[in-house]
């Protein structure tokens, strides 16, 4: 099929890579010419595992092209809107300017029997707001939803091959030939088994809010036991170990330890709370407003730990920060609790020097006054504090015994809960883990 798609950031670059290599005709458009011309070469403005050779794959079959003209999108038989929806600037809704201009500068591309699908994360009531625009425009033109469930570090897998599918429908004939083109579209992965929820629009938007919703309040749940696990010398992780083996619950997620953050789930809570209180059920979702408190509560306790452990000499004293990206496999520094736990060390007067696999470039554009270094050696030397903020496989592998050799006090946070305590322990470390003894 020939496709359009309307935004090419992280999820709209992957999403037009992946479609070119199933064998489809595509045409990536952003009005951003330098991503576009970084893109045509090949090149991604974003680190994600296996995206380059899928980029470079498309490219060389000529299937894939970027464009910074949205007329290029007219031809196309689907056109997917891939557009941002950040959070908008003193509130917690979603800002919808991206997904709106989107759909006016394709309008002019459309033909009549084209489709229009969203993959942006959206406030409900969204897609029949769209739906009406595309009618009263008189494009002749059919709207569907059909949610991204994209985990950074992973994303080419979660595209090529989901764990589901959502098509979220018109009624009627309407709906029937949506689905259709949408089953054209996705042949490859409903051929190999991959289950699909075809539903209304309503639904389908709730789809994606809700299962960020959900992982949300795991992790603040655990990260909740972590804190009654510090005043009463629990350990969070063998609880999440016994409790992980009741199958209603499951282990995975259970993670105590700093938090989640990036650009997505943070933002994604707050603004499916707005909507509630727009639509008057705000009290369906307020339990959402305390997990987002808890989970910025660890990032507190991580910034606690550490000006306790320095002492009141804290100012002459060096800190190691392991880590920046929000999460391992990702350059992302969006809402990281990384980033923001190594500013405000460094903003209490501490000397921190950080290094990331990854994020240092969007670390240092958007926190310039941090010092940076590409070496975990150079971080480590000297420090009187390392932390463990992201979860990278450098960090987790570290040897005890020669990262002593380097630091001047062998004190160590993990953050992330993602290190051996015995182990390093054993090597003569103070190991401070999160809702560990």
């Amino acid at each position: 099929m020939r496709l359009s798609v309307i935004g090419c950031g992280y999820l709209g670059a992957v999403h037009a890579a992946c479609m070119a290599e199933l064998g489809h005709e595509v045409v990536g458009i952003d009005l951003d010419e330098s991503k576009v011309r970084s893109l045509s070469e090949g090149v991604a403005p974003f680190y994600e595992p296996g995206l380059p050779e899928v980029l470079r794959s498309a490219l060389d079959s000529g299937r894939l092209r970027f464009s910074s003209d949205p007329a290029d999108a007219r031809g196309a038989r689907v056109h997917f809107i891939a557009v941002g929806t950040p959070q908008k600037s003193g509130s917690s809704a979603a800002d919808m300017t991206y997904v709106d201009s989107a759909i006016n500068a394709l309008i002019p591309a459309l033909s009549p029997g084209d489709l229009v699908v969203g993959k942006s994360t959206v406030p409900v009531g969204t897609a029949q707001r769209l739906s009406a625009t595309l009618r009263d425009a008189g494009t002749g033109a059919l709207l569907a939803w059909n949610p991204e469930f994209l985990r950074e570090g992973f994303a080419i897998q979660d595209t090529i091959s989901p764990d589901r599918l959502v098509y979220g429908l018109p009624a009627g004939i309407d709906g029937e030939t949506a689905r259709a083109l949408m089953d054209e579209v996705y042949a490859a992965a409903l051929a190999a088994g991959t289950p699909l929820v075809p539903t209304d629009y309503a639904t389908a938007e709730l789809v994606k809010v809700s299962a960020n919703a959900f992982l949300a309040t795991k992790i603040s749940f655990i990260n909740a036991m972590a804190e009654i696990a510090e005043v009463t010398g629990a350990d969070v992780t063998q609880l999440a170990d016994a409790i992980g083996h009741d199958v209603r619950i499951g282990r995975r997620f259970l993670n105590a330890g700093v938090g989640f953050g990036g650009g997505c789930l943070p933002k994604d809570i707050r603004a499916f709370s707005a909507r509630a209180d727009e639509l008057g059920v705000g009290h369906s979702l307020g339990f959402l407003k305390e997990m987002d408190a808890i989970n910025l509560r660890r990032r507190d306790r991580v910034v606690a730990l550490a000006l306790r452990e320095l002492g009141a000499e804290f100012p002459r004293k060096k800190v190691a920060a392991l880590g920046l990206a929000f999460k391992p496999n990702s350059d992302d520094v969006r809402d990281s609790p990384a980033l923001e736990i190594a500013t405000r060390l460094a903003a209490e007067g501490t000397s921190v020097t950080a290094t990331d696999p990854e994020a240092l470039r969007n670390a240092q554009r958007v926190q310039p006054q941090l010092t940076y270094t590409a070496s975990i050696d150079d971080a480590l030397r000297g420090a009187d504090l390392v932390i463990v903020a992201t979860e990278w496989v450098h960090f987790r592998e570290l040897d005890p015994v020669i990262v002593r050799e380097l630091v001047t006090t062998p004190t160590i946070i993990d953050a992330r809960n993602c290190l051996d305590a015995d182990r390093w322990r054993a090597a003569g470390w103070t190991y401070i883990g999160l809702g560990r003894p």
